[in-house]
């Protein structure tokens, strides 16, 4: 263990859950591990940042705070206001449940990574693919194996590493695939559904899913026992576009001049 370097653990299904646990196990023995992240379940609250009313921090045991919030708020508060100095990596996780394609945009636990990478801290978030009998202990050791290689090369800026890992146990693994994010598609996930007094409402979850697959996609490398890892950019801007639209730009600009003219 170095003391010398600062982890702060957080994640988005509260500070008692058994993953986050396992996690914070596992970065107390590569340096100063601090807790700090919900004090419930806050699945699928993307990057919300609360800003309608304060935010209290209970420290529970040393090293372990909760805080009344979001993943993001945890981050935020735990680098700014909790911990002794800026982290040297904040590791989100271990997620129950994967956070794959798509769902990285919903992801409580990918969004703590992405504000980690925001403030220009070393960021990995950390999930498990399954949905009971979670082998917490391979994940978190795979997390430690991914923080000794971030602390050893950091990555490129404006970069985290999203890791999912098969609901396995360490030896039924069959190693680590460096992945692209995959496409997730719901059919029919809104459910009608109705009170007692027959009125209607909307439930949001199940339906089919639909999944790409392709050899070096996330979704598939965790369906074949491997563990993805997934570096992933905060540029969202698509550059194949944004030379297309440049390309384009004098007919752009003649079509809204036109437009415009004509509106007059």
């Amino acid at each position: 263990m170095n003391n010398d370097v600062l982890i702060l653990v957080t994640n988005d299904d509260g500070v008692h859950s058994p993953g986050i646990i396992a996690l914070f196990k596992a970065m107390k023995e590569i340096g100063d591990a601090r807790i700090v992240a919900p004090d419930r379940e806050r699945s699928a609250v993307g990057h919300s940042l609360t800003l309608h009313r304060p935010l209290k921090v209970e420290e529970l045991r040393e090293h372990v705070y909760c805080v009344n919030g979001t993943p993001t708020d945890a981050v935020v508060i735990g680098v700014s206001k909790v911990l002794p100095r800026k982290p040297d990596i904040v590791v989100s996780g271990i997620n129950k449940g994967g956070n794959l394609g798509d769902d990285i945009t919903y992801s409580g636990t990918v969004s703590a990574a992405i504000e980690g990478t925001i403030m220009n801290i070393q960021s990995l978030a950390v999930s498990i693919k399954g949905d009971k009998n979670y082998h917490f202990e391979t994940a978190a050791y795979y997390a430690g194996q991914m923080v000794k290689y971030m602390l050893r090369k950091p990555l490129p800026y404006d970069t985290f590493i999203n890791l999912n890992v098969p609901n396995l146990t360490r030896a039924d693994v069959r190693g680590m695939k460096i992945t692209r994010q995959g496409k997730r598609i719901y059919d029919n996930s809104i459910q009608d559904v109705f009170s007692p007094r027959g009125e209607r409402h909307f439930w949001i979850g199940g339906g089919v899913v639909y999944w790409e697959h392709g050899e070096d996609t996330d979704i598939s490398a965790v369906d074949e026992g491997y563990v993805s890892v997934t570096p992933v950019h905060l540029d969202f801007t698509n550059y194949g576009a944004l030379d297309m639209m440049k390309n384009d730009l004098p007919s752009f600009e003649g079509i809204t001049a036109t437009e415009s003219h004509e509106e007059h």
